[in-house]
């Protein structure tokens, strides 16, 4: 499969030694209201494609849930070490490589991650992430939304895509190509979150 600059491993590595946690140590709304779901769910297990550093996975395992992660930045694994120590599973590859493992979760939870794929590798990651969910599980996805000012800004690749700088391609979601892409891996509910970097909550269920 054909691959963009802006997943690949350079790229990110790059960023993570350059900027650090360059989000901070907070968790972002999205992972607060993810985790409140989870719990009144029964959620025990919770896969993070995308862990990054960690910063919203703590609130996951604060939580006691089980954490397992995936990320393509060693740098950003080592980072997150020093939080979690060897307490928490993370697979260092590309998501685009899953499944890791041949386990099954019954939470997922991937933020703002789906929209630096291209198409076929968005519909992979939806798939990847449905067929590693329990029966009974729930996955969140959050989005970026085409209310969001970077909209329309950098060289349009193809349509609602784009690059905003160099090594950085980003897919633009509005309800109907979210009800596109998720339609089919049990997408039940769409609300919008963190208005200053708009995203949608997308939740699934594997019934």
């Amino acid at each position: 499969m054909k691959t963009d600059n802006h997943h690949q491993p350079e790229f990110w590595e790059a960023n993570f030694k350059a900027k650090k946690e360059m989000w901070g140590s907070e968790p972002s709304l999205s992972a607060i209201l993810a985790k409140d779901f989870f719990l009144k769910q029964g959620v025990k297990e919770v896969l993070i494609p995308g862990f990054g550093y960690g910063r919203n996975a703590r609130v996951f395992s604060d939580a006691g849930l089980k954490v397992t992660g995936i990320e393509i930045s060693q740098t950003a694994i080592d980072l997150a070490r020093k939080h979690y120590g060897s307490d928490v599973i993370i697979h260092h590859g590309s998501v685009t490589e899953m499944p890791f493992d041949d386990r099954q979760y019954d939470g997922i939870f991937c933020y703002a991650l789906i929209h630096l794929l291209d198409g076929d590798e968005r519909a992979k990651l939806i798939h990847d992430c449905y067929n590693q969910l329990k029966e009974g599980g729930y996955m969140i996805f959050t989005a970026i939304s085409k209310t969001a000012e970077m909209y329309g800004k950098g060289k349009l690749l193809s349509k609602d895509r784009y690059e905003l700088f160099a090594g950085l391609n980003m897919f633009f979601y509005d309800r109907d190509s979210i009800e596109d892409e998720f339609g089919e891996a049990g997408l039940v509910e769409v609300s919008e979150v963190e208005k200053s970097y708009p995203l949608f909550f997308v939740r699934c269920w594997k019934g």
